[in-house]
């Protein structure tokens, strides 16, 4: 017992045999869109404005500490000491870049009119012989500039209405300019070097070097507008982490002013890390000084009443014990003095919610505490050690403390005098001009190659993905629809097909391929196709064969032709009728008029021997034409006179083939499928869906008309192997 397995494959799983194939069939599509790119990256490459990088980088060292002790509290708390995140965006903010813009007049954008696409590449061409020469204009076209010509303006304020508008300037004579606005108005004219103002418009060209007629393209955009585009242009990174090395980098097709504009930015951020650092100092400076004259007071007040008490209890001495009392007190107290200026300047840079507010709070709580039970101590002492113990620890407490801010004073007037600042210049800005950053032919070229190659197969997998046309016959067998044979597309074939669009309807060329071409692919696959259908009729029940297809365009015209061709030649009689009697064209195909055929015989106004026609070069072959196009073809095939038609014809021939419309169209092939013994269904390679075959299939047999199986047509040689039952040219061997 043999069992038969049979296989389907899945509609989701990936046959990369199949997409293979895909691309060895549209290989030179792929390569001619591949080629395209590439040649449009190369003219890129050579005709691009080149865009330059500055690059420039500063040192952020950490920031020194005001106060004693506030380093080692920093580095307790576990506080990052690095402050590039901080100044980076000190780098880019506005106070930098607006003082930069102003000093610039960056937010002024003037730029010569060039001639489209190649104006740019031929003004760079451009060297002249001495500096400040212009180009001539190219066939007189005066209004372009063709290399040389510059343009300085030093100021120009415009109305609310005219920012960010493109403006036009149009040299003129011996330094003179006119300034139009969008709509060709003259805005003011004057002349380089002078201030003019009109219409709103205040305006002074500091330099002019350009043909008389050339035109520049002006814009004055707003202040905080060009702000904003520096800080989305200005790439500011830290090199590595922690490092507090920042690199800036700017790109422009303007090499001197991307250079200028990173000199302005570090130099004017250093400016300002500087000022910030001095400002610092001067505040610190004048803290302390606001409190020396105010401890000198209590260091007066507690020495007038130290010896006051002595001289009152006649040079009372500390004992040792009182003595020692006295350092510990005069310790604890020198060091929450100490904790409490630093508490002070703590609240000057942060909140009470802050880390270091916190731990300075919590060191002068224990020392208090420590302080408190030394005053117990003290507390047990003779009242007179007490007050002696008392007046020492004022008059020693207060000393140092006003030793100390005086030194500080002298250390923070030194580095008022003397600030520099966190942060230096490590790189000044500089450009690579003989290296454009962009465009890099080394990656463009490529890079276009291989987007070239991804359009590509983008479009074939979207042509693909959108014409779900059948390509492979296995497809259409799973319909339960056994495929005779498949027809391969040949070059004659296709170039039949256009002439005989190209010929009208009066005309008697004929244009069977199994006539002009007997040793054509498509022929032998028509031969192949009668030898099936013999051995399929001997169980049908008449000798009438339907030839139709799904939709139009597959080609059923072609098969029944040609099939009733290579029939004939083997020696039956063939009768082939053109059934389409809206738009039958097999007339064109046998050559004649499609007039006096079907439509005039069955509505009885000729007789069978006026319709039925011979055809040139095949003896055994008769035609009848569709006759003229009714307004009821379907009536028509419904009418009893059809069936006696084809009860008459059927004695005569060996063989009757009836090309029909097509099944999802009309419904005439379901009336005429009934009166026929054998029904095949034409599908076109690529364009015929497998629904739409699925769904002629059902009509049919909805209507009592069995399908006997189909015909692959115009298949096309594909890498993956879907040449359906290849067929090879087999001819004779030339002596």
């Amino acid at each position: 017992m043999t069992t038969k397995q049979t296989f389907a494959a899945r509609d989701e799983d990936i046959d990369l045999r199949a997409m293979l194939g895909t691309l060895v069939d549209n290989k030179w599509l792929i390569a001619s869109i591949t080629i395209v790119f590439l040649l449009i990256s190369v003219l890129y490459a050579v005709l691009a404005t080149p865009i330059y990088q500055a690059s420039a980088s500063v040192q952020v060292e950490q920031k020194a500490q005001t106060l004693p002790g506030m380093s080692d509290l920093t580095e307790t708390l576990g506080i990052s000491t690095s402050q590039a995140v901080t100044e980076i965006q000190l780098l880019t903010s506005r106070k930098v870049l607006g003082q930069a813009v102003e000093n610039l007049k960056l937010d002024i954008d003037a730029s010569p009119k060039r001639f489209p696409l190649i104006g740019s590449f031929l003004a760079r061409q451009f060297v002249g012989d001495h500096p400040g020469e212009v180009a001539a204009p190219v066939f007189g076209l005066s209004r372009y500039d063709w290399g040389g010509s510059q343009l300085d303006v030093y100021q120009l304020d415009v109305p609310a209405d005219l920012l960010d508008e493109k403006l036009a300037l149009i040299s003129g004579d011996h330094g003179t300019y006119t300034l139009q606005d969008p709509d060709g108005n003259v805005l003011v004219s004057g002349h380089v070097g002078q201030t003019v103002a009109a219409n709103g418009v205040t305006m002074q060209v500091r330099g002019l070097q350009a043909n008389p007629g050339t035109r520049f393209r002006i814009v004055r955009h707003s202040h905080m507008d060009t702000i904003a585009v520096l800080q989305k242009k200005i790439d500011a990174e830290e090199q590595g982490k922690d490092s507090g090395i920042i690199q800036l980098t700017y790109n422009n097709i303007d090499p001197i002013l991307a250079t200028n504009l990173l000199d302005q930015v570090t130099n004017l951020y250093v400016r300002q890390n500087v000022d910030r650092s001095a400002a610092e100092a001067a505040n610190s400076l004048q803290f302390v000084r606001e409190q020396l004259p105010k401890v000198k007071q209590e260091l007066e007040r507690a020495t007038q009443a130290l010896n006051a008490f002595q001289l009152k209890e006649r040079s009372v001495d500390l004992s040792m014990q009182t003595q020692s009392l006295l350092d510990q007190n005069v310790s604890i107290d020198t060091n929450l003095d100490q904790l409490r200026m630093q508490m002070a300047e703590v609240q000057r840079h942060y909140t009470p919610e802050h880390p270091e507010y916190h731990s300075l709070q919590q060191q002068i709580g224990q020392l208090e505490s420590e302080k408190g039970a030394l005053e117990h101590k003290i507390g047990q002492l003779p009242n007179t050690q007490q007050e002696l113990l008392k007046l020492n620890r004022d008059v020693t407490v207060t000393s140092q403390t006003y030793t100390n801010l005086l030194n500080q004073a002298q250390q923070l007037d030194i580095a008022r005098a003397g600030t520099v600042g966190n942060v230096r210049v490590i790189d000044q800005s500089a450009v690579n001009l003989a290296k454009p950053w962009w465009p890099r032919a080394i990656w463009v070229i490529p890079g276009g190659a291989v987007l070239g190659f991804l359009v590509a197969l983008a479009f074939l997998y979207m042509r693909q993905l959108l014409s779900r046309g059948v390509e492979d016959p296995v497809a259409i067998e799973r319909l339960g629809l056994p495929v005779y044979v498949s027809i391969p597309l040949s070059d004659m074939q296709r170039k039949a097909a256009a002439m005989r669009l190209g010929y009208r309807h009066t005309s008697n060329h004929q244009h069977l391929l199994a006539l002009n071409a007997p040793a054509d692919l498509a022929t032998e696959a028509l031969r192949s196709l009668r030898t099936s259908l013999h051995f399929a009729r001997m169980e049908t029940k008449n000798n009438v064969l339907m030839i139709s297809s799904a939709s139009p365009g597959a080609g059923k015209s072609f098969v029944a032709s040609n099939l009733a061709v290579v029939m004939a030649q083997a020696g039956q009689r063939v009768l082939l009728i053109d059934a389409d009697m809206r738009k039958g064209l097999l007339h064109r195909m046998i050559g004649g008029r499609p007039e006096n055929g079907l439509s005039e015989l069955i509505s009885g106004q000729v007789q069978i021997s006026d319709v039925i026609r011979p055809v040139n070069g095949v003896g055994e072959l008769m035609f009848i034409a569709r006759g003229k196009i009714p307004p009821n073809p379907s009536e028509l095939l419904m009418h009893a006179n059809f069936n006696t038609l084809l009860e008459t014809l059927r004695p005569r021939y060996d063989l009757i083939i009836i090309d029909t419309p097509p099944v999802l169209a009309v419904t005439d092939a379901a009336v005429i499928g009934n009166h026929v013994g054998t029904s095949l269904l034409v599908v076109r390679f690529g364009i015929n869906q497998v629904r739409e075959i699925a769904l002629a299939k059902q009509r049919l047999e909805q209507n009592r008309v069995p399908i006997k199986g189909a015909i692959f047509n115009l298949v096309e040689k594909r890498a993956a192997g879907y040449y359906a039952y290849a067929y090879y040219a087999y001819g004779p061997t030339k002596a």
